[in-house]
């Protein structure tokens, strides 16, 4: 086997770090910053001290938060406009806020907007301005990987990709996290689970990769239930915020696979949590999945404590339901067919978590996967 592993930026851990984020952004020598952040950790009064923070150390920073729910093509635009001629950006938040900070930065120099960039149609600008990133949700893992994600034209989801959209410098401060609401914290951490499983067997895994999937999985399946139920135990929110982390790295080496094809084309039609969408998606695919017998599969499973793949599916149920995720959609999928969603599923911007996908995906396959998905109760 060869493999090539991509850079992992510096991180720095621990309860507290935030405290230092004007401090790390003038050790980076910036005069002028931009902090894309949540509205709501805005009002919280974070976005007081961090001001103070920024005064203090001689940085003139601006605040970014006209933004909600997930990221969308003027929500990018504004960003990028508001990072040019500034020295850093920081993004603070959950994946929205993360991306949203990643695409201003890279924007911010360019001559060409979003729509320029999707997909990879283009090289981002080799030239972007710095960037610190700081998750206050553990899922996405958008804090070390290469890839960022916002809603198009039409609303379907489109990706920007490279090397040029990492960050410099990471911190996870684990008591950014304990405010997260249960049902947010498990459909956060099952999004970083499924991260670090499809990233650990689908056909582009390899062992440089394997070493941050494993270690993923091994933290969140002991702490993710804990985490939900005692939101304020600091050691288990700071081992799924780790968690989260490497699974980041694996995904930024290997990518996803069909769970995310499916919470990617549900996002296409209506409006859905991703976290929530690739549970549900990952949870109705396992079974499928596992038949294919790898031994990436049978690795997965010994990283989640199991004895084998054929223990996968009744797991992750079992964590789900112990996490309290209900099985069902938005209300704003009755809109919608299987047919609909099947489309979505075959999509340009969707194949290649299609083609990753360890076992051949056949259009039947979607057809019936679809099918499943647009069973599900539309009660959320």
């Amino acid at each position: 086997m060869t493999f090539a592993t991509s850079f992992v930026p510096d991180i720095r851990f621990g309860e507290g770090v935030h405290a230092g984020i004007a401090a790390s952004a003038s050790a980076l020598e910036t005069r002028s910053a931009l902090v894309v952040i949540d509205g709501f950790l805005a009002a919280s009064g974070l976005g007081e001290q961090l001001a103070a923070q920024f005064a203090a150390e001689g940085i003139a920073a601006e605040f970014f938060s006209g933004f909600a729910g997930e990221p969308k093509l003027a929500h990018v635009q504004a960003a990028s406009v508001a990072a040019r001629g500034k020295d850093l950006v920081v993004g603070i938040g959950g994946g929205s806020a993360l991306d949203i900070a990643k695409i201003a930065a890279c924007l911010a120099v360019a001559d060409e907007g979003p729509m320029h960039y999707a997909l990879a149609a283009n090289p981002l600008p080799k030239r972007p301005l710095r960037k610190i990133m700081v998750p206050t949700t553990a899922g996405t893992g958008s804090e070390t990987s290469a890839t960022t994600i916002f809603a198009g034209p039409e609303g379907r989801k489109l990706w920007i990709w490279g090397p040029e959209t990492k960050a410099d410098l990471v911190l996870l401060d684990p008591a950014l996290t304990v405010t997260l609401p249960a049902d947010l914290t498990a459909w956060c951490g099952l999004d970083a689970f499924v991260h670090a499983f499809e990233a650990a067997t689908n056909r582009n895994a390899h062992a440089g990769a394997a070493l941050y999937a494993h270690s993923a999985l091994s933290l969140l399946t002991v702490a993710l239930e804990t985490a939900v139920r005692s939101p304020m135990d600091i050691e288990a929110r700071g081992k799924i915020l780790l968690g989260s982390c490497y699974a980041g790295i694996a995904i930024d080496n290997c990518g996803t696979a069909i769970a995310h094809n499916i919470s990617h084309a549900l996002a296409g039609l209506t409006p859905v949590h991703h976290g929530l969408a690739t549970a549900l998606g990952f949870e109705a695919t396992l079974e499928w999945l596992v038949e294919a017998g790898t031994a990436d599969l049978a690795a997965a499973a010994r990283a989640c404590g199991l004895a084998d793949a054929a223990t996968l599916p009744a797991f992750v149920t079992g964590l789900m339901d112990r996490c309290g995720i209900v099985r069902a959609l938005p209300k704003a999928f009755s809109a919608f067919s299987a047919g609909d969603l099947a489309r979505e599923m075959r999509a340009p911007e969707n194949q290649p978590m299609r083609r990753a996908t360890i076992r051949d995906v056949t259009d039947a396959d979607i057809d019936a996967i679809a099918a499943r998905m647009m069973a599900l109760p539309k009660t959320l």
